[in-house]
């Protein structure tokens, strides 16, 4: 296998158990002989640590990109290492220039420095049994985040290598594997930012958990591609009696789950018992429903203690109210089992990818491909590589800086749309000094949103210091902080603070425009005397502090909202499911019933405007931008169609 370019090689745990070569290898013109490791092997070290023993991280090194990435292939270098005496570092990494070459496995390595002087060291993330590993791009001006680095368990014999090529063009190494392949129809790949935290739809609240459920589960009501409106999925037709309390749904017949069992009205009582009787994570959604029962095998009856003009949104937004069979719970293991009325069935799932095949009793009919193959690839910088040398075929994980330069790039279909997504920073109302209204206040005046805005998604993002976005019907222009350092100040020293204060704030390199933003933040924040620590860590535990209220400040984004209440309701309301800083006003909570109930439009705004300018002057969450949907897929692919509300569907999907 030639290799034609300098390669960066970043990791290669090796048999005494240790870990890190840092440094590039001028390996132009050399041949690396390899042979795949035998698939038991493979399966082995995968399941036990979520990365092969033996792995070898290499990437292409470009003028401007430090590229670091992971290839979906295990290679061994035939014959063996010698072993350092200790663990491997960039010492080791030496070449005609005085090192010795028997300390490293490939012949002429030499020790790797960008430009800017500064060690390339490899982004290896990762917590527990799972580790991330992806491409960065070298930007200037920003401090690196520390890095995590994972230690691998040693190998019983030669190490494994993965060699691939990523960055900034050029050829690709080729590893004899292929982005296709499966069964009629081929295999669709589709490189995700993330691994979903669990299957069950009724617990998890994570989009990368939803990117593959949409494919698995079906709702009763579903959002319709082109304006989001409401149409039919499970239930064919519905109506509502004249005083708006009781809705009847008629349900499809001859639809079959993916173990054979029929699906009926005792599934839609069971699905929407569990969630309100066990109070799981979409359980608000139900708090005005009194009953949900049966007339029938084909009809389900929703009778409410007060009209509810968004019951479409709050039943079939997303797949996080699915319908399961019945007993599913007791049946299955939801958290990596699934068993769904989709067009796709959960066929595997692992550290580096989820797999699905597709389901040929589907009611809608069977898909187009024989199966996805969800592959995780945190870094933007190694999706689009990947996208574009044909190793997958679909991402959203598009690097932002590269939209404008790809829209004219044949050698990926872009594609852009305004979403229904908002991204923000709360503070913990627990924590002094984050429960002052005036320290929360000056935060919101020293932050200037366009340019975290432009950090974050380069123009593929509009500020905004609400929500709901500028082409929803429910926007409300109200934009009360300029950027202006000196009522920052003035706002500290009146609530007391002493500076320099130290505010944590918390990150998921998982999504790494929160990165890049919250070192844009820090920056803004430090004139004003805030230090801004920058804690990145790995998604699950990201949610898990911030269930705990372990965090001084945390930064993420809401996904899929199509209703007011989606927006605000949750989040802020007093004793709300997702009002994760501890919120609460009174008077918000009037409004936002007051609008949760309201059935004229006008109405509705009105009451949702009124909380939303009390929301933001209380700074219960401070909005930042409504970021643009960004997909690209390889060129001659048809029958996807790019969403709004960021919902991913593959079932009409043709590979080219």
């Amino acid at each position: 296998m030639a290799v034609k370019d300098d390669v960066a090689v970043v990791g290669v745990p090796m048999m005494n158990g240790s870990a890190t070569v840092e440094g590039f290898v001028p390996a132009r013109d050399a041949t690396v002989v390899t042979r795949l490791l035998a698939p038991e092997v493979r399966r082995q070290y995968d399941a036990a640590l979520g990365l092969p023993v033996g792995t070898m991280l290499v990437g292409r090194r470009s003028e401007d990109t430090t590229c670091l990435r992971v290839a979906h292939a295990f290679e061994e270098l035939s014959g063996g290492f010698p072993r350092p005496a200790g663990p491997l570092t960039s010492r080791h990494v030496r070449g005609p220039h005085g090192g010795d070459p028997r300390t490293c496995p490939v012949a002429g390595c030499v020790t790797g420095r960008s430009r800017s002087g500064n060690d390339h060291r490899p982004d290896l993330r990762g917590t527990g049994d799972r580790a991330r590993v992806g491409c960065r791009t070298q930007q200037p001006s920003p401090p690196e985040v520390p890095v995590r680095r994972t230690r691998l368990l040693p190998l019983a014999a030669a190490a494994a290598l993965l060699l691939t090529a990523c960055g900034g063009g050029g050829e690709s190494v080729d590893t004899g594997g292929g982005g296709g392949g499966g069964g009629e129809g081929g295999t669709l790949v589709a490189a995700v930012a993330a691994q979903p935290d669990q299957f069950d739809p009724h617990v998890t609240t994570a989009y990368p958990s939803f990117q593959v459920l949409e494919n698995v589960y079906d709702t009763l009501v579903v959002p319709s591609a082109e304006d989001l409106t409401f149409e039919p999925s499970l239930a064919t037709e519905w109506e509502t009696s004249e005083d708006a309390l009781t809705w009847t749904f008629t349900l499809r017949e001859d639809v079959t789950f993916h173990d054979g069992s029929e699906f009926d009205s005792a599934d839609v009582v069971y699905s929407y018992n569990r969630i309100i009787d066990e109070e799981l994570s979409n359980s608000f959604r139900f708090a005005n429903v009194e009953s949900v029962a049966a007339d029938g095998p084909q009809t389900v009856v929703i009778t409410l203690s007060q009209p509810t003009p968004n019951l479409l949104e709050r039943i079939g937004s997303f797949k996080g109210m699915a319908i399961l069979p019945e007993n599913a719970a007791e049946d299955i293991d939801l958290t990596t089992e699934a068993n769904g009325t989709g067009p796709f069935q959960l066929e595997s799932s692992d550290s580096s990818s989820t797999v699905l095949t597709a389901f040929e009793d589907y009611w809608g009919g069977a898909p187009s491909v024989g199966g996805v193959e969800f592959r995780y690839i945190t870094e933007p910088a190694a999706a689009l590589t990947a996208l574009q040398n044909g190793e997958v075929q679909w991402t959203d994980n598009v690097p932002p800086q590269q939209i404008e330069s790809l829209e004219g790039d044949d050698s990926v279909e872009l594609q852009t749309t305004p979403s229904v997504d908002y991204w923000y920073m709360s503070m913990n109302y627990a924590r002094a000094p984050f429960d002052n209204r005036d320290v929360r206040r000056a935060i919101s005046f020293a932050i200037d949103r366009e340019a975290v805005a432009e950090a974050a998604w380069f123009g593929a993002a509009q500020a905004n210091q609400t929500a709901i976005p500028e082409d929803s019907f429910f926007y409300h222009d109200y934009a009360p902080f300029q950027p202006d350092p000196d009522q920052a100040r003035q706002l500290l020293q009146q609530a007391g603070v002493q500076t320099p204060l130290t505010m944590g704030l918390m990150v998921t390199d998982e999504f790494p425009e929160t990165v890049t933003a919250a070192q844009v933040i820090a920056s803004q924040l430090e004139p004003i005397g805030i230090d801004v620590e920058i804690e990145t860590l790995d998604f699950a535990t990201w949610l898990d502090r911030q269930g705990q209220g372990d965090y001084d400040a945390f930064y993420l984004g809401w996904l899929g909202n199509l209703d007011p209440a989606a927006y605000y309701q949750e989040q802020h309301q007093t004793g709300g499911p997702n009002n994760y800083q501890g919120y609460s006003n009174p008077q918000v909570d009037q409004l936002l019933q007051q609008g949760a109930t309201e059935t004229d439009d006008a109405a509705r705004k009105a009451a949702y405007d009124q909380a939303a300018e009390i929301i933001v002057d209380d700074v219960s969450y401070l909005y930042l931008y409504n970021p643009d949907v960004v997909q690209a897929w390889a060129p001659g692919l048809s029958g996807y169609q790019i969403r709004a509300d960021k919902a991913i569907n593959f079932e009409s999907v043709e590979l080219p």
